[in-house]
């Protein structure tokens, strides 16, 4: 599940730091996806800053357990479905991020 050369995970990381996603404690952090939605300017904004730490959430939550079930301590259903909702997630950011490019592209084609 890599992009490339680079993980997912830490492609959805840089994102979210490039964000400010992980300064407010919405990627990994105590807490909620409320607190996300209250730093950003607007309304779009925090529905794709909650997108991404959820996103990234998902996916630390899919190598957790990954690696309790590498060490013998996991179930493997439980990595089936963190993995999943790993890939879920993800497949919503890079839907969301499409829609966008091509909306941004739209705009950009306008006759002025």
């Amino acid at each position: 599940m890599a992009i490339g050369s680079i993980g997912a995970l830490d492609a959805a990381s840089a994102y979210g730091k490039a964000l400010g996603v992980g300064r407010t404690g919405g990627v990994g952090g105590s807490a909620g996806a409320g607190s996300v939605g209250k730093s950003s300017g607007s309304a779009f904004g925090g529905m794709v800053e909650s997108l991404v730490g959820n996103a990234a959430g998902s996916m630390r939550a899919a190598e957790a357990a990954s690696a309790r079930q590498v060490a013998g301590k996991g179930d493997l259903i439980d990595v089936a479905t963190a993995m999943g909702a790993a890939e879920t997630a993800l497949d919503t950011v890079v839907a969301v991020r499409d829609r966008m490019v091509n909306a941004y592209t739209d705009i950009m084609r306008l006759q002025i």
